[in-house]
């Protein structure tokens, strides 16, 4: 088995001719090519990193904008349930107005007001009567 040396660099010169100066030109040449590759690519990747960056950031703040969106929108509809139940309850109401005899009943419990040889008795509420009591103490 032959032990290979390799040759010291420190002992040779390098020959200056056309030749060897324009081959250094063009290796040169390629690295600077390189290390501007390099740093466009640095460069791009830094610039790819902000923007996917500040997209991910505009699109977490429309989640919330949505989600409070959706939130309002279902307070809305709950809001607009209870409107159209108390529409409906003034409808009813309507239409039981125009009614004579609920008209009469109504004039006597809310008015206390009586036909001809009656006479009306007040009861108090025990809900009234409770919540007064409760008011005084």
């Amino acid at each position: 088995m032959k032990k290979t040396q390799k040759p010291s660099t420190k002992n040779v010169t390098s020959i200056d001719t056309d030749y060897v100066r324009s081959m250094q030109k063009k290796e040169n040449f390629k690295k600077a090519q390189q290390k501007r590759l390099r740093n466009r690519l640095a460069v791009f990747f830094v610039i790819v990193c902000v923007v996917a960056g500040s997209l991910f950031n505009m699109n977490a703040g429309q989640k919330e904008i949505l989600a409070a969106k959706h939130k309002e929108k279902e307070q809305a509809t709950a809001i607009l349930e209870d409107l159209k139940e108390q529409q409906d309850q003034l409808n009813t109401q309507l239409i039981r107005l125009d009614d004579d005899e609920y008209i009469a009943k109504l004039a006597r419990k809310e008015y206390f007001l009586s036909e001809s040889n009656e006479i009306i008795f007040s009861i108090p509420d025990k809900k009234k009567v409770s919540g007064k009591e409760s008011e005084k103490e």
